[in-house]
């Protein structure tokens, strides 16, 4: 990175009152005091706070967030500014922003808010379509959801059959549209349809990192 390189933490905080999906767990923290240290009952849901959803969460035989390709993870991805998008996000808001990118990220009107709407600003099938076909190998969004509320669940199948991972819920609101290095990575929850993941982002690559080889220890 360069010397004016700079980190965006662009993950909401989990904590009592954030934005839970109607239906939802609420998450809940309780912490016991042991004498000389403190441990925290933790509950949350897979899909808590900003979180990844894994094929499995919508497709019977689909992989399990664990199985998720660490490269669909990391490396350059683009925010998109559709805070004019109120309703439903197009296909034709998204074909000429999306020219190179691999991962995409949708900074919506649901910006800045810290509490649910049912109009957040949503794909249509038109739209996820569009990004299975350009084989996008992640699509991020700062709303609740990808796909409108009380949906019919196929704009999810229709990305997550092309191999698409889906974060929900990000913080985008202070990040301008532009490309960045990202890095997102969910609990190594074996077997689970999503998990609370931690995602940031690097402005101030010079060059390309290197490629990597991703070695798993056992």
């Amino acid at each position: 990175m360069s010397k004016n390189g700079r980190i965006y933490d662009i993950t909401r905080p989990l904590a009592p009152g954030c934005i839970v999906y109607p239906g939802d767990i609420v998450p809940g923290f309780a912490q016991e005091d042991h004498g000389n240290y403190l441990i925290t009952e933790i509950r949350i849901s897979s899909h808590s706070g900003t979180h990844i959803d894994a094929p499995s969460h919508y497709l019977e035989m689909g992989a399990s967030v664990d199985q998720i390709p660490l490269t669909h993870l990391m490396g350059w991805c683009r925010v998109i500014d559709l805070t004019h998008v109120q309703g439903e996000i197009k296909k034709s808001d998204l074909e000429e922003k999306i020219r190179g990118a691999k991962k995409v990220l949708l900074k919506t009107s649901f910006s800045e808010r810290n509490e649910f709407v049912e109009d957040y600003p949503s794909f249509g099938i038109e739209a996820a379509e569009f990004l299975a076909a350009r084989r996008i190998h992640c699509v991020g969004t700062d709303a609740p959801s990808i796909e409108e509320y009380k949906c019919n669940g196929s704009v999810h199948r229709t990305l997550l059959s092309a191999g698409m991972v889906i974060i929900e819920m990000l913080d985008l609101w202070r990040i301008p549209e532009g490309d960045y290095w990202m890095i997102a990575l969910p609990l190594r929850l074996s077997g689970l349809d999503g998990s609370p993941c931690r995602v940031l982002l690097f402005e101030g690559w010079e060059v390309e990192p290197p490629s990597w080889t991703l070695y798993e220890v056992q």
